[in-house]
Protein backbone atom coordinates (compact mmCIF):
# COMPACT_ATOMS: atom_id res chain seq x y z
CA UNK A 1 0.00 0.00 0.00
CA UNK A 2 2.72 2.27 0.81
CA UNK A 3 4.50 1.03 -2.36
CA UNK A 4 1.12 2.38 -4.51
CA UNK A 5 1.62 6.17 -2.43
CA UNK A 6 4.94 6.49 -3.41
CA UNK A 7 4.71 5.89 -6.97
CA UNK A 8 1.05 8.17 -7.09
CA UNK A 9 3.34 10.77 -5.81
CA UNK A 10 6.59 10.38 -8.06
CA UNK A 11 3.64 9.92 -11.07
CA UNK A 12 2.72 13.68 -9.55
CA UNK A 13 6.17 14.95 -9.26
CA UNK A 14 6.89 17.87 -11.79
CA UNK A 15 10.08 16.94 -13.93
CA UNK A 16 13.03 19.44 -14.58
CA UNK A 17 11.83 22.09 -16.64
CA UNK A 18 8.61 21.97 -16.14
CA UNK A 19 6.24 24.69 -14.76
CA UNK A 20 4.39 23.58 -11.26
CA UNK A 21 1.13 23.58 -11.30
CA UNK A 22 -0.70 26.53 -9.71
CA UNK A 23 -1.74 26.40 -6.08
CA UNK A 24 -4.86 26.41 -4.49
CA UNK A 25 -5.14 30.02 -2.26
CA UNK A 26 -4.77 29.38 1.21
CA UNK A 27 -7.64 29.55 3.43
CA UNK A 28 -7.89 32.21 6.62
CA UNK A 29 -7.08 29.33 9.05
CA UNK A 30 -4.29 28.02 7.40
CA UNK A 31 -2.85 31.74 7.33
CA UNK A 32 -3.75 32.28 10.85
CA UNK A 33 -1.16 29.26 11.90
CA UNK A 34 1.38 29.87 9.38
CA UNK A 35 1.44 33.39 11.59
CA UNK A 36 1.48 32.10 14.93
CA UNK A 37 4.34 29.17 13.65
CA UNK A 38 6.40 32.36 12.02
CA UNK A 39 5.99 34.25 15.12
CA UNK A 40 7.23 31.54 17.16
CA UNK A 41 9.71 30.68 14.57
CA UNK A 42 11.15 34.44 15.33
CA UNK A 43 10.61 34.07 18.81
CA UNK A 44 12.84 31.09 18.52
CA UNK A 45 15.60 33.01 16.46
CA UNK A 46 15.40 35.45 18.79
CA UNK A 47 16.46 33.21 21.83
CA UNK A 48 19.20 31.39 20.21
CA UNK A 49 20.84 34.87 19.68
CA UNK A 50 20.19 35.34 23.48
CA UNK A 51 21.64 32.48 24.47
CA UNK A 52 24.63 32.53 22.03
CA UNK A 53 25.29 36.32 23.16
CA UNK A 54 25.70 35.04 26.79
CA UNK A 55 27.62 32.01 26.18
CA UNK A 56 29.91 34.49 24.41
CA UNK A 57 29.83 37.00 27.24
CA UNK A 58 30.30 33.83 29.90
CA UNK A 59 33.07 32.42 27.78
CA UNK A 60 35.08 36.14 27.93
CA UNK A 61 34.37 36.65 32.10
CA UNK A 62 35.85 32.96 32.32
CA UNK A 63 39.30 33.75 29.87
CA UNK A 64 39.31 36.75 31.79
CA UNK A 65 38.50 35.50 35.77
CA UNK A 66 41.20 32.81 34.68
CA UNK A 67 44.00 35.42 33.67
CA UNK A 68 42.77 37.45 36.73
CA UNK A 69 43.57 34.10 38.75
CA UNK A 70 46.57 33.59 37.03
CA UNK A 71 48.01 37.24 37.89
CA UNK A 72 46.73 37.55 40.86
CA UNK A 73 47.43 33.95 42.71
CA UNK A 74 50.50 34.90 44.85
CA UNK A 75 48.37 37.90 46.39
CA UNK A 76 47.57 36.05 49.63
CA UNK A 77 50.76 34.68 49.96
CA UNK A 78 52.03 38.47 49.26
CA UNK A 79 49.71 39.30 51.94
CA UNK A 80 50.41 36.89 54.64
CA UNK A 81 54.42 37.20 53.73
CA UNK A 82 54.02 41.35 54.46
CA UNK A 83 54.46 41.26 58.62
CA UNK A 84 57.73 38.97 58.47
CA UNK A 85 59.05 41.82 56.10
CA UNK A 86 57.92 44.25 58.81
CA UNK A 87 59.13 42.34 61.05
CA UNK A 88 62.74 41.99 59.93
CA UNK A 89 63.10 46.05 59.17
CA UNK A 90 61.80 46.65 62.70
CA UNK A 91 65.02 43.95 63.58
CA UNK A 92 67.41 46.13 61.37
CA UNK A 93 65.97 49.67 63.00
CA UNK A 94 66.89 47.83 66.10
CA UNK A 95 70.48 47.37 65.25
CA UNK A 96 71.01 50.38 63.62
CA UNK A 97 70.29 52.15 67.43
CA UNK A 98 71.78 49.43 69.62
CA UNK A 99 74.94 50.62 71.13
CA UNK A 100 75.09 47.46 73.57
CA UNK A 101 76.43 44.03 73.45
CA UNK A 102 72.84 43.09 75.07
CA UNK A 103 71.43 43.84 71.42
CA UNK A 104 73.10 41.17 69.43
CA UNK A 105 71.07 38.71 71.80
CA UNK A 106 68.17 40.93 71.11
CA UNK A 107 68.90 40.38 67.45
CA UNK A 108 69.52 37.05 67.68
CA UNK A 109 65.69 36.68 69.12
CA UNK A 110 64.14 38.76 66.82
CA UNK A 111 65.54 37.23 63.57
CA UNK A 112 64.49 33.92 65.07
CA UNK A 113 60.96 35.34 65.90
CA UNK A 114 61.01 36.52 62.09
CA UNK A 115 62.26 32.87 60.83
CA UNK A 116 59.75 30.68 62.45
CA UNK A 117 56.85 33.19 61.37
CA UNK A 118 58.06 33.12 58.61
CA UNK A 119 58.00 29.01 58.44
CA UNK A 120 54.70 29.39 59.87
CA UNK A 121 53.55 31.56 56.36
CA UNK A 122 55.09 29.14 54.33
CA UNK A 123 54.08 26.09 56.15
CA UNK A 124 50.03 27.25 55.69
CA UNK A 125 50.31 27.34 52.43
CA UNK A 126 51.30 23.73 51.77
CA UNK A 127 55.33 24.33 51.92
CA UNK A 128 56.89 21.62 53.53
CA UNK A 129 60.57 20.76 54.83
CA UNK A 130 61.86 17.84 54.04
CA UNK A 131 64.23 16.41 56.86
CA UNK A 132 66.61 13.74 56.00
CA UNK A 133 68.85 13.52 58.81
CA UNK A 134 68.84 9.62 59.71
CA UNK A 135 66.92 8.56 57.11
CA UNK A 136 67.72 5.98 53.76
CA UNK A 137 68.97 8.17 50.77
CA UNK A 138 66.23 8.98 48.46
CA UNK A 139 66.85 10.14 45.07
CA UNK A 140 63.46 11.16 44.44
CA UNK A 141 63.82 13.62 47.32
CA UNK A 142 67.87 14.30 48.39
CA UNK A 143 70.73 15.28 46.27
CA UNK A 144 73.59 13.16 47.17
CA UNK A 145 76.93 16.05 47.64
CA UNK A 146 79.53 13.59 49.09
CA UNK A 147 79.90 10.50 50.63
CA UNK A 148 81.17 9.88 53.82
CA UNK A 149 82.88 6.81 55.12
CA UNK A 150 80.91 6.30 58.91
CA UNK A 151 80.47 3.59 61.38
CA UNK A 152 77.75 5.91 63.13
CA UNK A 153 75.14 5.66 60.33
CA UNK A 154 74.26 2.51 58.29
CA UNK A 155 75.38 2.31 54.65
CA UNK A 156 72.94 4.19 52.18
CA UNK A 157 71.62 6.72 54.96
CA UNK A 158 71.97 10.33 54.92
CA UNK A 159 74.87 11.13 57.36
CA UNK A 160 74.16 14.82 57.67
CA UNK A 161 71.97 17.40 55.80
CA UNK A 162 73.46 20.29 54.11
CA UNK A 163 70.76 22.14 52.89
CA UNK A 164 67.18 21.68 53.27
CA UNK A 165 64.90 20.44 51.06
CA UNK A 166 61.12 21.64 50.51
CA UNK A 167 57.84 20.28 49.14
CA UNK A 168 54.87 22.10 47.70
CA UNK A 169 52.02 20.11 48.50
CA UNK A 170 53.17 16.72 47.27
CA UNK A 171 55.37 18.27 44.41
CA UNK A 172 58.99 18.67 45.04
CA UNK A 173 60.45 21.73 44.48
CA UNK A 174 64.27 21.67 45.58
CA UNK A 175 65.49 18.09 46.81
CA UNK A 176 67.86 18.37 50.05
CA UNK A 177 71.24 18.44 49.86
CA UNK A 178 72.78 15.64 52.10
CA UNK A 179 75.83 13.49 52.70
CA UNK A 180 75.25 9.82 52.57
CA UNK A 181 77.50 7.32 54.49
CA UNK A 182 79.32 4.71 53.03
CA UNK A 183 81.57 1.52 54.54
CA UNK A 184 84.85 2.71 56.59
Amino acid sequence: MDDNVKTENADNAPELGQELPATVPATPEQIEQLKEKAGKADEYWDRLLRQTADFENYKKRVTRERQDAVAYANEILLTKLLPVLDAFEMALAATATAKEPASAHSLQAGIVMVSNQLKSVLGETGLEEINAAGKPFDPNLHEAISQEPTKDVPEGHVLRQVRKGYKFRSRLLRPAGVVVASKP
